[in-house]
């Protein structure tokens, strides 16, 4: 039961019927709950009556101070008497997104209304409830510290942190003697609350200018993995945690220079302790977290006030993972310019592929890694069909996949870390996923991450987004003789070239990574493995990519052809018509016998119309006109055969005949072509394929859901086809 709640069944609070107005009780104050700030406020309230046993008659909401000649409106006064005149802890609320500056000038405001207040108040609690800043302060001296939390009622000592394993009750429970202090564990949140925490945690990083928002996130990306590695630390009941600010005495004569210095050594307290645990990590994950964290020790302060309270590993996993995708993607398309696959498309995708988890998945250029994140929670919900849910077997069912299984490649290092940010969060998988450029070979792969999981022939599955339109040259990447694609296309109808190996052929000098990736994919599969890859329409309909479309004939059985809209990734930033391409890679033995199938066919048919014959035959007559000057007319005066070949006359006049002989012999060809492919398409095998058209995928052109995706109803059907070629074809 939420706090919310609590308070209305306690009485402390209610609401009117369009909960647009909240009412507390005790002092029967109707206040407008559309203000965000007002969200704060109640929850605020009913923590001190509910969680730190503040009785209710004894906190003001709302209460005029004083000062000077004018009159300001504090939030709330806990008052340390029943009649409320001697004020104790004063709290200012502010909304859950207020600014870092804003913040700091709510803290201000606050402690001026203590100074203005009579008593012996000594505490100023600032909350924006993603955000807690304490301060207990001495009246008399006018001096301010930072403290982890306010006193419990009753309690009058400063307690040296706030979290605990456990929290107040598990420490009771087990005779803990220390549970007098007012201890916390981790709270589970929603994913708004935490979204907005990610938020502000970045904000408070890069609006001061000192970092970039680039840098911010990736700073804040190494201390969510402190936060999450510190949550996995074993320690026992009423153990605190590391990630969060403990008190350090001061003396009551103290000098404010003294006080300074503890105050400043509080600070590097903690950012040793953070250091530490990027530390532990780091030996554990070396390939993506190499580079130290950046930022000096107030800002880790800043970044841990935001998430210290906070249990990622137990906070919903879907409620996390959407919260991160959701920041994470508003980020990188604000500031990175990266095409994310939106995810309809890769729950698609996912959802019709027999993925289980003994299955070996990699996609070769992960991104932030939603395939494997939806692979991972594929395998995570067939779990539930065998396990109990809170099972060893089903947690082992899932993890060893994570762990052992699951590949992802992504060539910045940056992101390639967000990935694994993103795996961390959905609970593991993280360990496989390496920053390198996925075009390298899987020797020169291994060699570089010392990862041995990346080897070619090995995989069952390959889920995909490549990158688009994107060249490689051979002066830049040496690689490219490598593949089959950095060769120059060779026709069977060429003459000059019939008969040449793979590396006599010409070299490209360029060649698009979605063409490479295709061939990269099919080095990685099993045999009968799968691979679902997102690319431009271009490799399907382009008359330049026969050659690709030839290769795919013969490395794959083409199992499905999925157009999606124009405005697929729109919204991502990117307006290339695409399609899912669904492949399945053929045997040693079917991939020689289809070449040798269209290699007999060619033959044949080239024998049949005396094919090099007639092209010599074209060539030689050709060369006999223009030698000749057979049919030639000269106007001018009668010269020897060199003056007239130099005329301008003669020099249109053998362009002419040498185009009407080339596109004879390019009809010929054409018509010998289409022939090939009419032969080729009755002689091979013949099998199904499944094509479908996708109108409506679930958004528009800005992102915005439609509520209509036609990707169901298809991939209903397409998910029935796949798996009847894996029950019939083996």
């Amino acid at each position: 039961m939420n706090l919310i709640e609590q308070g209305i069944q306690k009485g402390l609070i209610s609401f009117s019927e369009d909960k647009s107005r909240i009412t507390y009780l005790n002092q029967n104050k109707s206040r407008n709950y559309n203000n965000p700030e007002e969200k704060v406020q109640a929850e605020t309230f009913l923590k001190l009556v509910l969680l730190y046993n503040y009785p209710a008659n004894q906190i003001r909401q709302f209460e005029t101070v004083t000062m000077g000649s004018s009159q300001k409106e504090a939030d709330i006064i806990v008052y340390n008497d029943e009649q409320c005149e001697q004020p104790h802890i004063v709290v200012e609320c502010k909304k859950e997104d207020v600014s870092e500056l804003e913040f700091i000038q709510a803290k201000e405001q606050a402690a001026s209304y203590a100074y203005a207040l009579a008593g012996t108040i000594q505490y100023i609690w600032v909350t924006s409830k993603i955000k807690n800043d304490y301060v207990q302060i001495d009246k008399e001296s006018k001096s301010k510290r930072t403290i982890p939390d306010i006193p419990h009622f009753g309690i009058t000592e400063v307690q040296k942190y706030k979290y605990v394993r456990g929290g107040r009750r598990q420490n009771e429970e087990a005779g803990n003697d220390e549970i007098k202090q007012n201890y916390f564990d981790l709270e589970q949140i929603g994913e708004s609350e935490l979204q907005n925490r990610f938020k502000q945690a970045h904000q408070s990083l890069w609006a001061g200018g000192e970092l970039n928002p680039s840098e911010a996130f990736d700073e804040l990306d190494k201390l969510i993995f402190c936060k999450i590695w510190d949550e996995r630390k074993p320690r026992k009941i009423g153990e605190p945690y590391d990630f969060q600010v403990y008190d350090e005495p001061i003396p009551k004569k103290a000098t404010d220079e003294q006080k300074a210095k503890i105050e400043t050594k509080k600070t590097e307290e903690l950012y040793k302790r953070i250091l530490a645990l990027y530390a532990e990590g780091k030996k554990v994950d070396q390939e993506v977290f190499k580079d130290n964290i950046r930022l000096n020790a107030q800002k880790v302060r800043t970044v841990v006030s935001y998430l210290e309270g906070v249990n990622l590993t137990k906070t919903d996993l879907d409620a996390k993972g959407r919260a991160f995708e959701t920041f994470m993607g508003s980020y990188f398309r604000g500031d990175f310019g990266q095409y994310f696959t939106p995810r309809p498309i890769v729950e698609f995708i996912v959802n019709v592929l027999p993925i289980k988890n003994d299955s070996k998945v990699l996609d070769t250029s992960c991104g932030s890694g939603g395939f494997l994140l939806y692979a991972l929670n594929k395998v995570r919900e067939a779990a539930k069909d065998y396990y109990p849910l809170d099972s060893i077997e089903h947690h082992n069912y899932w993890h060893d996949f994570a762990s052992k299984k699951l590949y992802g490649i992504e060539i910045n290092e940056q992101i390639a870390r967000t990935a694994k940010m993103n795996m961390i969060i959905h609970d593991d998988g993280h360990t496989n996923v390496i920053s390198a450029d996925g075009l390298l070979s899987s020797e020169e792969l291994i060699k570089k991450t010392d990862n041995k999981g990346f080897k070619y022939n090995d995989f069952d599955f390959i889920i995909t987004n490549p990158p688009f339109g994107s060249a490689i040259k051979q002066t830049e990447k040496a690689y490219l003789h490598q593949y089959k694609f950095g060769n120059k296309d060779v026709s069977w109808l060429d003459v000059k070239t019939q008969g040449l190996t793979d590396s006599e052929k010409k070299k490209r000098e360029t060649q698009n990574t979605e063409v490479l990736f295709i061939e990269q994919c099919y080095k990685f599969l099993k045999e009968d493995g799968f691979l679902a890859i997102v690319i431009p329409d271009g490799i399907l309909t382009n008359s330049t990519m026969q050659y690709v479309r030839d290769n795919i004939e013969e490395w794959y059985r083409i199992v499905a052809v999925i157009s999606l809209p124009q405005t697929a990734f729109t919204a991502n930033g990117a307006g290339v018509k695409s399609s899912v391409l669904f492949l399945r890679k053929w045997n040693e033995e079917k991939t020689e016998k289809i070449k040798n199938q269209k290699l007999s066919i060619q033959e044949r048919l080239k024998k049949e119309v005396d094919y090099l014959n007639q092209i010599t035959n074209w060539e030689t007559e050709k060369k006999q006109i223009i030698k000749n000057h057979t049919g030639f007319v000269y106007s001018g005066e009668e010269k020897d055969k060199k003056q007239i070949e130099k005329t301008p006359e003669f020099i249109e006049w053998k362009k002419e005949i040498s185009e009407n002989y080339s596109q004879k012999i390019k009809d010929f060809q054409e018509d010998l072509e289409a022939k090939y492919l009419t032969t080729k398409q009755n002689e091979l095998d013949d099998y199904d394929i499944f094509m479908a058209i996708a109108e409506n995928i679930g958004y528009d052109a800005t992102g915005k859901e439609t509520g209509i995706n036609e990707l169901d109803e298809i991939g209903t059907e397409l998910a029935k086809f796949i798996n009847n070629i894996v029950k019939t074809e083996g």
